[in-house]
């Protein structure tokens, strides 16, 4: 009778321990014996810090000052690709008025040579002698655009002068705007001053702004204005010319190069 009973004892505290073990497991995280399935874990919970895209900086398209004076340093771009100081000419041989006159006129007057491609420090194109220096940070199409603009200088208004071809003896407004897009391989051919209410993209671009509506058409370009039309350019002399910008530019539609 103690033999069975001794051997009854035995079973129950085997059966006891079996029990306790996997509530063991479950009270301290550990795992059963023998188990393959892995305690459960919870992963660390990962933030990502709000990120705020910089701000576009777009070239003013408007002034409250009709000054145009620029005093620091103008480099110029060589044949070869060398950017040099820049030497100006003799006094005889600068555009004449405070906004981009030049002593050449009548309808047949021709560009008499290649204008220096100018370049100063900077992101903005800055009036040099008539002419346009170009901001050494802006892009090449951007230069290039400001470069043709300068080889135009100083020529006659020509209704329709430009639209024929690229290469005339005056230029419009259209054509003026189409000539300096042209040399930074922005346009093909020449638009129309309607034409440009519904070119490239919509709203002024961080470096060019082209302006049109069904009679009129002018562009600001990194700061300075390429145009025909003498408002709000004391000069009053027409034809093309880099001039002030304007105070604002109610009753056009304002377009840009994609990317520009």
């Amino acid at each position: 009778m103690r033999v069975r009973t001794l051997s009854t004892f035995l079973s129950c505290l085997t059966f006891l321990a079996i029990a306790a073990t996997p509530a063991l497991a479950t009270t301290t995280g550990g795992a059963v014996a023998g188990s393959t399935t892995a305690p459960a874990t919870t992963a660390p919970a990962t933030t990502t810090p709000a990120t705020t895209a910089p701000a576009i900086h777009l070239s003013p398209i408007t002034a409250k000052s009709r000054q145009l004076t620029y005093k620091g340093p103008i480099y110029q771009k060589t044949a070869t690709g060398e950017v040099v100081p820049y030497a100006a000419p003799a006094p005889a041989a600068q555009l004449t008025n405070a906004t981009g006159g030049s002593a050449v006129s009548g309808a047949t007057a021709t560009i008499a040579d290649t204008k220096p491609q100018l370049l100063v420090p900077g992101a903005l194109a800055r009036y040099v002698n008539g002419l346009a220096a170009a901001p050494m940070s802006a892009p090449e199409a951007v230069q290039k655009a400001i470069w043709a603009g300068n080889e135009i200088i100083g020529l006659p208004y020509i209704f329709g002068g430009g639209h024929a071809s690229f290469d005339s003896p005056g230029y419009d407004c259209s054509g003026t705007v189409s000539f300096a897009l042209h040399g930074g391989n922005l346009v093909t051919a020449p638009e129309d001053s309607s034409e440009f209410m519904a070119w490239g993209s919509h709203g002024a671009g961080r470096w060019i702004a082209v302006f049109g509506n069904s009679g009129h058409a002018y562009m600001d370009i990194a700061g300075l204005r390429l145009d025909t039309s003498a408002a709000d350019d004391p000069t009053n002399q027409q034809g093309p010319r880099w001039r002030p910008l304007r105070t604002e530019n109610g009753g056009y539609t304002v377009r840009h190069p994609l990317g520009l």
